[in-house]
């Protein structure tokens, strides 16, 4: 298994997309989803749980590897119901319109402490409420002492437009467009909670490399392997379904999520360092956490 880069993106700087003659329609996305739907299932989230006007706020301790240097603190994991308008593609201050359909959002944020000022970092993730596996929106935004970093990933119904605006050299502002049929890492403790996990399936995915991170280059693409097995309770873990994720032969992500519904991550470790482990979770009232 191989990671593939650039050659997979077409890429730009002009502020809208060139148009191609490459077929890219509704066949290709149908396609898609008849895959993953053998393995994810439609309705995760249409659960009545969603609809009673709470935010689920998942705490994790945390580390991540800067500089050479372990890291350790605190990330938050914030999943609601929202209602979006198609006009602006956000969510929505008046129900009174005839353009609105429902999104999961995901908010996932923290602050790195090092001996300059702190790293912050802001990732929101948006889904569509019966598609758990296919991106609508996501940004992602981290300060630094060095400068700031913004990505957007939106899809427009033919592919993802990536914009950013990055601080590094070689890099600045620009966009460029994403092919569809992918997951996002980033978004991996969302969508991994769909699984079919009684059926313990195992599948190929095409995953878009971390995008919560300083650098704006082009998405590296794995040709990953999916694999789900039981996981036996441990001193330190509840029983839970293991979710290995081969990113290529040397790169290996593994996360448990809970046995019962909704199946939240309760731990995660990544071949570059990054960990997580479920410290609390509350249902507060939304816009509360």
């Amino acid at each position: 298994m191989t990671c593939i880069g650039a050659s997979l993106l077409l890429a730009g700087c002009s502020s809208a997309p060139a148009d191609s003659n490459e077929e890219r329609g509704e066949p290709a996305q149908t396609l898609r989803r008849q895959h993953f739907d053998a393995y994810f299932d439609s309705d995760w989230a249409m659960r009545p749980l969603w609809e009673d006007g709470r935010a689920e706020v998942a705490r994790y301790d945390a580390q991540r590897v800067v500089n050479g240097e372990v890291l350790s603190y605190e990330l938050t994991q914030v999943t609601q119901l929202e209602e979006f308008n198609q006009q602006f593609d956000v969510r929505t201050d008046s129900l009174q319109r005839n353009d609105i359909f429902p999104v999961m959002h995901i908010s996932q944020f923290g602050s790195l402490p090092t001996d300059t000022p702190p790293f912050h970092f802001l990732t929101t993730l948006f889904f569509r409420r019966d598609r758990p596996t296919v991106l609508h929106k996501l940004t992602t935004t981290l300060q630094e002492p060095a400068g700031n970093t913004f990505k957007a990933f939106v899809d427009d119904d033919l592919q993802y437009v990536e914009t950013y605006n990055s601080y590094q050299d070689g890099q600045g502002a620009g966009w460029r467009l994403l092919r569809h049929e992918v997951l996002f890492e980033d978004a991996l403790s969302y969508c991994l909670r769909s699984l079919k996990f009684a059926n313990r399936p195992s599948f190929d995915a095409t995953i878009a490399g971390q995008q919560q991170t300083s650098s704006a280059a082009p998405p590296i693409l794995y040709q990953a392997h999916v694999t789900v097995a039981d996981q036996v309770a441990t001193d330190t873990l509840a029983a839970s379904w293991r979710v290995t994720i081969d990113l290529n032969s040397q790169r290996k992500n593994v996360y448990w999520f809970a046995h019962d519904y909704p199946h939240l991550l309760l731990r995660q470790t990544t071949w570059n360092g990054r960990l997580r482990r479920l410290k609390s979770v509350a249902r507060v009232p939304y816009g509360a956490q």
